[in-house]
């Protein structure tokens, strides 16, 4: 975290690489020379835009060291990178940032149609976390965090992560996301041995197009790509060519998105990419997709359009329903819509019992086959969900 540098003869602090030295936010005139870059590219005519470790700008104004997790203390502590040993008390989320983010949030609102993102990392607090990041109007409008960003692929997970957001925030708003840059691709993170890599896609961009909140899409999630295996040579991420083998980096997600599959370098370019292009890609690009009733590409695009159609997946409210086994069950609601959405996240197939208070209620099915993404089949009493399957139909 300390790095001397011989010139000044003084040692700096980074959260990050070397290079990337912090800021002392605990200094007004750091803040306004932030603002001040800020300023300029709003009146350059950018959107908004993506505040990448939003909680780690005020560090302790001492300086305090952050003690050691009791589990690295007891010498069971299994991480692999130091990082890991450390509850991170001083140097990030210090309520001073709060501060900040007010003050940022009111020169974004001087200009209209403007929005930010947040990026909160911070282990198991980072949901409340974002509550207080997005809360009250006067901070962020969303962030999101890494809880669906792991190896937890479950009903009962996603449920907890959700209801933890509901439960911590009232007036807050949450963008859920299941890649991004820092990752492995969720389809090599969730798809079990002998399961169908493009079932589990498909499955994901459904569940994701029914949460409550904003949704992000990392590039080549859409294509159903997995993460690539890159030989040693060809690491570009600083974090995997220092803890190599025990940390591969997150190069593996990084590669180009693969346009042309017959093109050099996918189509992502004429020059040589800064990440090769895996053989195995080239066969999901886009236009091998493009116009296949059946792609994955082809369910994105249709469970986007489903969602856009109904305005209560996009800023309705969301009541869990009981269900068992591996099985997340859900309403979403707005004014006098109310879709029904069923997801089984198990490997074999699943019946989930119309509970009393919809089981004599009409219910409209939506998408039976939303390009081979659902394929729920109600019945009477109960819906007979197929494995890693799903449904969304209308109440009433």
């Amino acid at each position: 975290a300390w790095e001397w540098d011989a010139t000044r003869r003084q040692y700096y602090m980074h959260n990050f690489l070397a290079a990337q030295p912090d800021l002392n936010f605990h200094n007004p005139e750091v803040q306004d020379a932030v603002l001040d870059t800020v300023r300029f590219w709003l009146e350059r005519g950018v959107d908004g835009f993506r505040l990448d470790t939003v909680n780690y700008y005020v560090h302790d104004r001492w300086l305090r060291d952050n003690p050691p997790l009791a589990s690295s203390v007891a010498g069971t502590n299994v991480a692999t990178t130091t990082y890991a040993f450390q509850e991170h008390l001083f140097d990030k989320t210090r309520p001073e940032n709060l501060d900040f983010l007010k003050r940022f949030r009111a020169l974004l609102d001087e200009y209209p149609d403007r929005a930010a993102v947040g990026e909160v990392g911070d282990e198991e607090r980072s949901l409340q976390t974002l509550a207080a990041y997005t809360s009250g109007g006067d901070k962020l409008q969303m962030c999101y965090t890494f809880d669906l960003l792991g190896p937890q692929f479950s009903a009962a997970h996603v449920r907890g992560c959700v209801e933890a957001f509901e439960n911590a925030v009232a007036d807050g708003w949450v963008c859920w996301a299941f890649s991004n840059h820092d990752v492995m691709r969720h389809v090599s993170r969730w798809t079990q041995p002998g399961e169908n890599p493009d079932a589990v896609a498909k499955f994901a961009i459904a569940l994701l197009s029914c949460l409550r909140g904003s949704i992000c899409l990392y590039q080549g999630e859409e294509l159903g790509l997995e993460e690539a295996e890159l030989a040693y040579e060809d690491l570009r991420d600083p974090l995997g060519v220092r803890f190599w083998p025990g940390v591969k980096g997150r190069d593996g997600c990084r590669t180009p998105m693969v346009w042309e599959a017959g093109a050099e370098n996918g189509g992502f370019s004429a020059g040589k990419p800064w990440l090769p292009v895996p053989p195995s890609h080239r066969a999901r690009a886009v236009d091998v997709q493009e116009g296949e009733d059946g792609s994955v590409l082809a369910a994105y695009r249709s469970m986007l359009a489903l969602r856009k159609r109904h305005p209560a997946l996009i800023a309705g409210s969301i009541r869990f329903l009981g269900a068992e086994g591996d099985v997340l069950a859900f309403i979403r609601q707005r004014e006098n819509e109310n879709l029904l959405c069923v997801f089984n996240f198990a490997g074999e197939p699943a019946n989930w019992t119309l509970p009393a208070e919809i089981s004599d209620v009409e219910i409209t099915v939506l998408a039976v086959d939303v390009a081979g993404v659902l394929g729920g089949v109600l019945g009477e009493t109960a819906l007979a969900l197929p494995p890693v399957g799903c449904f969304v139909g209308r109440i009433g």
